[in-house]
């Protein structure tokens, strides 16, 4: 639920656009609001597990989470569905880190990564899933259905949790839940997210801008040294000397922000750009959603067996360059010789990635902050998706902005025609309302902002594959690769030095351990 929550809403960002109005800036934020909460408090989420206990949290989590899916079903503004959004998202924080805690838990380090390849290919299912499934929710009834269908979710995993999870073992209570650190990165996050969809419609001069990007960047160091000196930080900075942790959660900010990038404006450009109604968007990536079921799984096995440093260099890099193939699309494609073969290339590279990447960051960490450790995990993946969005947001619009002026840069436009191009630049992409104006000068604007939203199309796919490439890059330097498992009888005197996460070896003879 809570992933096909986060992308099963772009599908359906026209349809709310229409009935609740608001701009590509509106769009975002319906989408930005859920992630924002999502993955600032991840990571109280994680320590509420540790806590309390992983089965308790998650039944709150599931519980808030059906609440506030109604609440974004009846939401009769923009901003109620905004603040809605927020709520789920906070309700989504509390239970995504207790699943990873309990297959942690529960599953050996032989099975690990093929049982975290089953948990990958269901997410990731959901992540591309979210589009058809809201698509065709559309199109039939509303797409306020797409937030009610959690209803009968949220009672059918509660029902599972009473029944079938077990009771985790007695916790610590002395542990204590990091408020202030969760307000630092809640109000840190928002205020540079703010000043990125905002800007394009208040500019870089304005306050409005520059207030929350400052403010927003001394909070979020304001909280790096709340959590260096707390007795129980939410964000354990000690994980981030182990360096595979550190390296693949910097690929998986890389990752996750051209993936997040990729659906959202695609989503967006097919419908807006390309006619396509709002199943036909969502059937669009079925193939992504099959790539990911067959071959996730398989893929996390082979990370057990080989290590996953190699599938973590080269699955970027073809992911990259499937999103390169995507700059042959134009308004007018074959979607079995253009956009297929982008979108099959991108979802092998997708899945050689995403189920090695999440047991190389969970690799070695104790079981007892397994919870946090997923938390961090999935608090980074949210971030590069809020921030992904957001930033290269702004890269689309002003692209968007600077085509059209220059495509009509010659022409006195009369009246209805400049308010025309005006609505069409609040959507950045789209076919532009013609109603009104002048035959003479209907062609003129139609090409002039058509031509200029696959131009920002490009622009933004362009700029994730970098984005994606960079993560490859983050892996071969990165990421190091298991050595031979050294046992006690293999060093004299039984000497082992380092950190099972660390790659342990013998303690030289003559040093004081082995003395």
């Amino acid at each position: 639920m809570v992933f096909l929550d986060e992308f099963v809403v772009n599908v359906a960002l026209p349809a709310i656009q229409r009935d609740l109005g608001g701009g590509l800036a509106g769009q975002q934020w319906v989408s930005n609001a859920y992630l924002l909460a999502l993955a600032s408090l991840l990571l109280v989420g994680g320590s509420l597990g540790d806590v309390f206990g992983e089965r308790r949290v998650f039944a709150l989590g599931v519980g808030g989470f059906g609440v506030m899916s109604v609440a974004c079903a009846l939401a009769p503004t923009l901003e109620a569905l905004i603040a809605a959004r927020a709520l789920q998202g906070v309700a989504g924080a509390v239970l995504v880190p207790s699943t990873l805690a309990v297959i942690v838990a529960t599953f050996g380090e032989g099975e690990r990564g093929r049982a975290i390849g089953i948990w990958t290919a269901w997410t990731g299912i959901a992540t591309v899933a979210g589009p058809l499934v809201g698509g065709q929710i559309v199109d039939a009834t509303s797409w306020r259905w797409i937030f009610a269908i959690n209803v009968p979710l949220v009672c059918a995993t509660l029902a599972l949790v009473l029944t079938a999870m077990p009771r985790g073992a007695a916790r610590d209570r002395r542990g204590r839940v990091d408020l202030v650190g969760a307000a630092l990165a809640a109000l840190g996050l928002a205020g540079p997210v703010f000043a990125l969809i905002e800007q394009p419609r208040l500019g870089w001069a304005s306050p409005g801008v520059v207030g929350p990007l400052v403010g927003g960047v001394v909070l979020l160091g304001a909280f790096g040294a709340w959590e260096r000196r707390t007795a129980h930080p939410m964000l354990p900075l000690s994980l981030f000397r182990r360096r595979n942790f550190s390296a693949g959660n910097l690929e998986t900010l890389a990752m996750y922000g051209g993936m997040a990038s990729l659906f959202f404006f695609l989503t967006i450009f097919l419908q807006q750009v390309a006619g396509y109604e709002a199943f036909e968007a969502g059937l669009a990536s079925l193939p992504t959603t099959v790539v990911l079921f067959v071959l996730s799984q398989r893929f996390g096995t082979l990370a057990d067996r080989f290590g996953p440093r190699p599938f973590l260099v080269a699955g970027p890099l073809i992911a990259a360059a499937g999103l390169a193939l995507l700059l042959r699309i134009d308004a007018r494609f074959d979607y079995l010789t253009e956009l297929l073969p982008a979108l099959l290339v991108f979802s092998i590279g997708l899945s050689m990635t995403v189920a090695p990447l999440t047991a190389a960051v969970l690799a070695g960490v104790e079981e007892r902050s397994a919870g946090v450790a997923s938390g961090v995990n999935n608090a980074v993946a949210r971030v590069a998706e809020l921030v992904a969005v957001a930033a290269i947001g702004v890269v689309v619009t002003a692209r968007f902005g600077a085509g059209i002026d220059a495509r009509l840069a010659d022409r006195d436009l009369s009246p209805p025609a400049q308010r025309s191009v005006t609505e069409a630049r609040e959507r950045s992409l789209g076919r532009p309302d013609l109603g009104g104006v002048p035959p003479g000068e209907r062609s003129a604007v139609a090409s002039a902002v058509t031509r200029s939203s696959v131009a920002a199309f490009h622009t933004g796919v362009g700029v994730g594959g970098v984005v994606v490439a960079l993560a490859g890059v983050i892996a071969a330097v990165g990421l190091r690769g298991p050595r031979r498992r050294v046992r006690a009888t293999d060093c004299p005197g039984g000497n082992i030095v380092g950190h099972p996460a660390d790659e342990p070896a013998c303690a030289p003879a003559s040093s004081a351990v082995a003395r």
